[in-house]
Parts: structure tokens; C-alpha cells; sequence
């Protein structure tokens, strides 16, 4: 029995009590994968894009990834290239395998229509550059997790009516916060804390990869302007610990 198995026996319980799933899975790539983030402040919190980069170098997979990210931004912004946003000049101008897009946090509660139409058009878009949409699952806030009885079934009917795979991160800090409810995983109340952004990277970079996230350093690093490394996170083991294993032991299923 591994230290995983000794210490997290619960997450069995868990499973059986909650449907987590991570929808769809990246296809084995020969080749370097290219991959947008497009989104917000949700992914550039302790820099998501950068940290599945990092955990994807550790393990030898070949990824590239960029960002297209603005503070507070809407995909509806993102696609009217308001606010600052680059992303349609970025799906314009450079090829990408992968697109993923993290819409506002309350899009799915505030304007419900607005959040389908955004999401569908970015998706007949990026599919007619020949990549492939992946859309991240937003979380409830710290002090109101019952948010998330709206946005979770919104992503789930948005993603079956599209045909897109999801990376559900609001199901995982559901059972993160469930399973370990003393660990921080937010830095204010609704931005995800370092923890978070380290869990959210094993399940992109299972996702793009297939590969299990056991033993992914718990000290991610990338290289500055001038050469440097530059860390990223440092993790205690016990939480990074917690988090491959939950991440693991969310079923990879192909979306309905």
C-alpha cells in the first residue's frame, strides 16, 4: 500500500457520492503541443498556463502553451476584442492544437444565454483553424459553494451541446474542499490560491497528456528573460500528495 492509499482512504467515499469527471481526453500526440489558455484572472492566478507547461517538462511531454488573458473578462469580450483582449489576433495569426477558455466566473449565473452563444462561437472558430476547443469549469466562490449548482450543470449542457470536452476545476475544488476543507484554496474569496492552480495544472496536464500525475515534483519551475530558473509553486508533499490522487482517481470518460 503507497502513502497516497494510508493517507486518503476517503477519497473512495467520495467518488461514490459525487459525479466527477474530467470529459473527453486529449488524444496521444507524437509531436509538440501547441495550447492558448484564454481567459482571465482565473487562470493567470499563479500562472496556470506556465504551471502545465512546467509539470508537462518534468515528465518529458513535449507542450508548448501561451496565454490570452484580462482581468474580470467575459469570452463575449474576448470575441468583440474589448477590454484590452488579443485572443482573436493570437487564433488569427499563430496555429494551436488546443484552445482552452475559462469564461467569467458569474457568466453562467449573470447571463446564461450570453455564456452559451460566446462559448459556441470561440468553439466554430477555433475549429475552423483546426484546433480543438476545451472549455474549464469555473468554481463557487469560498463563502458561497452553492454556486456551483448553477454553473456545473450550465458547463455540463454546453459542452454535451457542443460536442467540447471539459476540464471540470469546479468539481475538483468541490472535492478538495470536502475531503480537506483545511487546506486554503482560495487566496481571496473567489481567485484560486497556489494549491489550487498546482491541482488545476495535474488535471490539465492529465488531460492533454493521458498520464497519471503521481510523483509530479512538488516544486514547479519555468526559465526567466535572462536564463534563470524562476519557481513557479512550491507545495508541501502531503497537499501535492492529496491532490495527485484526486486528480487521478476523477475518470477520464468521453463526453455525451
Amino acid at each position: 500500500m503507497t502513502r497516497k492509499q494510508r493517507i486518503f482512504p476517503l477519497l473512495i467515499f467520495w467518488s461514490l457520492f459525487v459525479s466527477g469527471t474530467l470529459v473527453g481526453q486529449a488524444p496521444a500526440q507524437s509531436d509538440t503541443l501547441r495550447i492558448l489558455f484564454v481567459g482571465n484572472s482565473f487562470t493567470y492566478y499563479y500562472n496556470l498556463s506556465q504551471v502545465v507547461a512546467s509539470m508537462a517538462e518534468s515528465q518529458d511531454f513535449p507542450m508548448i502553451t501561451r496565454q490570452s488573458t484580462v482581468g474580470g473578462s467575459t469570452l463575449e469580450q474576448h470575441w468583440k476584442q474589448e477590454k484590452g483582449t488579443r485572443t482573436r489576433a493570437l487564433l488569427d495569426s499563430l496555429s494551436w492544437d488546443y484552445v482552452v477558455f475559462n469564461n467569467h466566473s458569474l457568466a453562467t449565473i449573470e447571463d446564461g444565454e450570453s455564456f452559451h452563444l460566446y462559448c459556441e462561437k470561440f468553439a466554430n472558430l477555433v475549429r475552423e483553424k483546426g484546433a480543438e476547443p476545451i472549455f474549464m469549469e469555473t468554481w463557487g466562490y469560498k463563502a458561497n459553494p452553492l454556486m456551483f449548482n448553477i454553473i456545473q450543470p450550465a458547463y455540463k449542457k454546453m459542452s454535451s451541446t457542443l460536442d467540447a470536452d471539459l476540464v471540470p476545476c469546479g468539481q475538483l475544488f468541490a472535492a478538495a474542499r470536502s475531503l480537506r476543507p483545511e487546506m486554503n484554496l482560495f487566496f481571496d474569496e473567489k481567485h484560486p490560491s497556489y494549491q489550487a492552480t498546482y491541482m488545476m495544472g495535474l488535471a490539465f496536464y492529465k488531460y492533454f497528456s493521458g498520464n497519471t500525475t503521481e510523483n509530479m515534483p512538488r516544486r514547479l519551475t519555468t526559465i526567466d528573460k535572462n536564463g534563470e530558473k524562476l519557481y513557479l509553486i512550491f507545495m508541501h508533499q502531503e497537499d501535492a500528495d492529496f491532490l495527485q490522487q484526486l486528480v487521478d482517481e476523477f475518470d477520464f470518460q468521453t463526453r455525451e
